[in-house]
């Protein structure tokens, strides 16, 4: 355990450092507002290495916690703490926000400055996401970390940007309002305590309880996205530039994820299991009917977009078993998500960048002359598709394993996606990759250079270490998954 405050600086360092990049100013200098900015994001991962150094696997309460008094008068705390479940999320947070720098460090030539600042403090407010232990800390930190996002999409997205980015920030601005509105509820229920952990203590009714998890169901299941509020989601990635679409898939589409642990579960146990079946109805059609609409995308990044809300569709089946192989099946899902999804966003972003189309059409032969580029994008693809000893198999086989426990229908119907996941995958990288050259735009293509080979070779290793030894990842969720099932099994109703 560390008396460093390792978690302010998680959260603070890439938010300084965002602000230093954007005291650079106009593009007349843009190498120097790249080269802060990639030091910016490789400092911000340092500080939180010692989280995973300092980590004491056999506790399942939350370690590095820091306590400071904010706003006395509403009882409010700048309260940060990590356990078992968040801390990967903060170093993942911050591994690809080095990933994002350097996909967009010879592609984005204008507002530069701007663009790697909007990253970098965007990494700093999800990291608070996180790390926070009071409502209205949290509150503040996820409505934050909206903003840099839709300046991102907004800003340096593609034709029609702008309406994806207003849809984007609508939906989740609804979805946050309720948020709210729960919060206020539990606050005045808790006697005037804004902390999460003392919300963990509130016995509540059935009805009350039934009220704050749908409120909380409506915020988190926008951000996952659940069907059937996730059309924004493959605007938002069509139109994001390639770094928007990898921090978006591998850390934004977790908030959700991780609202329903820190909150739905353990404040609303009984609500949970009662409402249990409305979720995993909707997490078995995201996982099936939306991988059959992935089937016919013609757009790559739609494509994988549509993949990702099938992806997730498998986490949150795994929260509401309420099983310790579930539930960590889905963390191990979320982190494999965000080394799958971010490569597979990259990939495309690399092609994009030199064909200057992400239809499926306009490819065909790649592999005669990119073959360094097709080696990896075929490990991606295999991982998107769950291929075993990549990291995209591990989080699913536990999902449908514990579903087999719980339900054997249920573990059918997940199981199904597997099959359409290896259907829209592959047949993708088959037209994309294989056959004849399709036309001089393919005849004319050039190799990955060592940055983007760089990029994707740390990815791939990543990928192949997760699916290897996810031994390395699971064993820092044990206690903390077993502690949310005590708890979540006791009922709060008096």
């Amino acid at each position: 355990m560390s008396n460093y405050p390792l978690l302010s600086l998680a959260i603070w360092v890439p938010i300084v450092a965002g602000g230093i990049v954007l005291l650079t100013g106009g593009d007349r200098n843009a190498p120097m507002a790249r080269m802060l900015a990639l030091v910016g994001a490789v400092l911000g991962f340092l500080v939180t290495l010692p989280l995973w150094t300092g980590f004491d696997v056999s506790q399942g309460a939350m370690q590095f916690v820091e306590l400071h008094s904010w706003i006395p008068r509403f009882n409010i705390h700048y309260h940060l703490g990590v356990d078992g479940i968040s801390m990967l999320f903060v170093i993942l947070n911050a591994f690809i926000t080095i990933i994002v720098v350097a996909a967009g460090w010879e592609v984005i030539k204008e507002k530069v400055a701007q663009y790697m600042a909007a990253f970098l403090i965007m990494s700093g407010l999800m990291n608070g996401i996180f790390t926070a232990l009071d409502g209205i800390l949290f509150y503040v930190f996820f409505e934050a970390s909206l903003i840099p996002l839709y300046l991102i999409i907004g800003v340096w997205g593609g034709p029609r940007r702008v309406y994806a980015a207003f849809k984007f920030f609508l939906y989740t601005l609804f979805g946050s309002l309720l948020f709210l509105i729960a919060q206020m509820f539990l606050f005045f229920q808790s006697g005037g305590s804004f902390s999460i952990l003392d919300w963990h203590q509130l016995p509540l009714g059935m009805a009350p309880q039934i009220g704050v998890f749908l409120a909380f169901l409506i915020a988190f299941a926008v951000k996952v996205p659940m069907w059937p509020v996730h059309t924004w989601l493959p605007d938002a990635h069509v139109e994001a530039p390639t770094g928007g679409s990898i921090v978006l898939a591998a850390i934004g589409l977790k908030l959700g994820a991780y609202g329903f642990l820190r909150f739905s579960l353990p404040i609303a146990p009984d609500a949970s299991h009662e409402l249990s079946g409305l979720v995993i109805a909707l997490s078995l059609i995201a996982v099936v009917y939306i991988g059959f609409v992935a089937l016919i995308q013609e757009d790559m990044k739609k494509l994988v977009a549509y993949s990702s809300i099938a992806h997730m569709g498998f986490v949150t089946l795994g929260f509401f078993m309420f099983s310790a192989m579930g539930i960590e099946g889905a963390l191990v899902q979320m982190v494999s998500h965000g080394f799958v999804s971010g490569a597979m966003f990259f990939s495309i972003g690399v092609m994009y960048d030199r064909v200057h189309s992400r239809q499926i059409a306009d490819y065909g032969g790649v592999v005669h002359t990119m073959p360094k580029f097709a080696a990896l994008f075929m490990l991606f693809s295999m991982a998107n598709a769950g291929l075993p000893a990549t990291s995209g198999f591990v989080g699913e086989f536990m999902v449908i394993l514990g579903a087999v426990k719980f339900n054997f229908w249920v573990a059918f119907a997940a199981a199904t996606s597997l099959i359409l996941g290896a259907a829209y995958t592959l047949w993708m990288y088959k037209r994309v990759i294989f056959g004849e050259v399709a036309n001089h735009h393919v005849a004319e293509l050039s190799d990955i250079n060592g940055r983007e080979f760089a990029i994707l070779a740390v990815l791939a290793l990543c990928t192949l270490w997760m699916g290897l030894y996810p031994q390395a990842f699971t064993d820092f969720m044990h206690a903390s998954v077993n502690d949310l099932l005590r708890h979540v099994a006791i009922s709060k109703i008096q």
